[in-house]
């Protein structure tokens, strides 16, 4: 197993208010309302949580759960929880959220987001579409491809 490092406490836009109701070293269960809403959410290291044997995680990839946030509350708060990635973590990857395989309206949600669609997993008892949302630095590429760097 990989070392996981701590969650850091998430740190929303102003217009975000989150009261935390359960917190372990490596998962945040939260209260999370804003103006269109308010949703439980739990917040969870991918290399310590459910996700682990999903897909190769890195030791700061965290998923976002709100099974029962609303779906017009859910782009608002994957965007807030996007956004307050690179003051909450600056050094992690990956933000993923696992949408039911077969839930249209909120993978729909997701890809408002700007999260986009990895890989289909199955957890045993349900099927689910990985979806990330990666910071620039985790996305940019060297254009040269054909240049080998160092070289």
């Amino acid at each position: 197993m990989i070392p996981v490092p701590p969650l850091p406490d998430v740190r929303l836009a102003p217009d975000w208010r989150t009261a935390t109701r359960h917190r372990t070293r490596h998962a945040q269960q939260l209260h999370v309302a804003g103006r269109s809403g308010a949703a439980e959410v739990r917040l969870e290291r991918c290399a310590a949580g459910r996700l682990r044997d999903a897909y190769p995680v890195g030791s700061r990839d965290l998923e976002v759960r709100a099974d029962a946030c609303a779906e017009d509350v859910l782009p608002g708060l994957l965007t807030a929880l996007a956004d307050a990635l690179g003051a909450t973590d600056p050094r992690c990857r990956r933000l993923v959220f696992a949408a039911p395989a077969d839930d249209r309206p909120r993978i729909a949600a997701a890809e408002s987001a700007g999260f986009r669609h990895v890989v289909d997993i199955d957890l045993g008892t349900d099927e689910y579409h990985l979806m990330t949302w990666e910071p620039a630095w985790a996305t940019c590429n060297d254009p040269d491809l054909d240049r080998v760097p160092g070289a």
